[in-house]
């Protein structure tokens, strides 16, 4: 709820601010926008037009969104195009209109693309069960050449691990100070990237040895969660329903998607995998996992794990910060692996459509 707030908030200053901003134009004999107006909502997919009102003749006028060519027109007839291609949530349309040798006069507006597209429910088999160390408050899991790396969160208790799948048993374990919280951790190369939670910090490790390389600030002053990469980016989440998009190699943010199934944004965004083109996301303190296309930010299946492991199972009650918490894949046996935060076992699982 709190992030929806913030999000309707955020929304309605956006939008006030360029509304604003469009009237200036006119009111100073400038062009305007006639289509779309501001705060215009329109579903991924479907026909936008476009169409100034233009205090006089343009040579041409180019039309961007948030920075990427939509296509030019050079009159003021309207000029249509699809928003298939478009990622969802709010963008900034701008026009460039030239004229001559004149610097081009600039507009802007905004509309939110939405989703209507309602995520297929899947539903799950249990192949293999393994045995998890409950000491780790489990952050992320990766998959790599037949073990399990993890990060192990909570203040002075963290740790990174390289684990057994079978026995679950921890072959190798680095200790992070005390003061740091550990989040979620992807590994790039040979080296494994560890967010944080709130220490403002981002650490590297070398894979073979769990060494510690380097810690250095975070880019933005956000939460740390989850993380994921499909070999030319990262992905990383804060908690809302935002995916930031990462430079691989230098660990700076380059774009961000936002997430949406048909009812809205999608907030509590966890631990991430990258799964066959699509970014699986477990959604913090619930059971769902959710699969999104990272061209667009469409979730497009979703599959309820409330049943894998139940608390009346695990007789965890009395804390139930112990939730379904870490996704990994096993890209050359097709293998599905989830457990949660200080769970004792680990789920090989098959997800098919119902």
């Amino acid at each position: 709820m709190r992030n929806n707030l913030i999000y309707l908030s955020f929304c309605a200053l956006f939008l006030l601010t360029n509304c604003s901003n469009g009237e200036k134009d006119q009111n100073n004999g400038g062009s305007a926008w006639l289509s779309p107006i501001a705060g215009t909502s329109i579903n991924l997919g479907e026909n936008l037009n476009l169409q100034l009102n233009l205090n006089e003749k343009a040579d041409s006028v180019v039309f961007f969104a948030d920075g990427i060519k939509l296509g030019n027109s050079n009159s003021e007839s309207p000029l249509q195009i699809s928003t298939s291609k478009l990622s969802l949530g709010i963008k900034t349309i701008d026009a460039k209109i030239y004229r001559g040798n004149e610097n081009p006069e600039e507009i802007s507006t905004n509309i939110i693309v939405k989703s209507t597209l309602v995520p297929q429910k899947l539903k799950y088999s249990v192949q293999a069960t393994f045995n998890h160390d409950t000491s780790s408050y489990t952050q992320g899991l990766e998959f790599h050449k037949g073990f399990l790396y993890e990060s192990d969160g909570l203040t002075g208790e963290s740790s990174i691990r390289k684990t057994e799948i079978t026995s679950g048993k921890v072959l190798q374990l680095t200790k992070i100070s005390d003061e740091i919280f550990a989040e979620g951790i992807t590994i790039v190369g040979d080296k494994i990237f560890m967010l944080t939670y709130r220490n403002a910090l981002n650490l590297e490790f070398e894979l073979n040895s769990l060494k510690l390389i380097r810690q250095f600030p975070v880019q933005y002053q956000r939460e740390g969660w989850g993380l994921c990469n499909d070999g030319k980016v990262i992905y990383s989440t804060d908690g809302t329903n935002s995916i930031y998009v990462l430079n691989k190699d230098s660990y700076l943010q380059e774009r961000a998607i936002e997430v949406y199934d048909h009812n809205g944004p999608v907030n509590e965004l966890n631990e991430l995998e990258f799964i066959d083109g699509m970014i699986y996301a477990n959604i913090y303190a619930s059971n769902r996992i959710v699969i999104i296309d990272p061209s667009t930010g469409q979730v497009q299946a979703e599959v309820d794990l409330t049943n894998l492991y139940p608390d009346s199972v695990r007789k965890m009650k009395d804390f139930d910060g112990f939730v379904l918490n870490g996704i990994a894949w096993d890209s050359k046996g097709k293998r599905l692996f989830v457990t949660g935060k200080k769970w004792d076992k680990l789920f090989q699982i098959k997800l098919s459509k119902e």
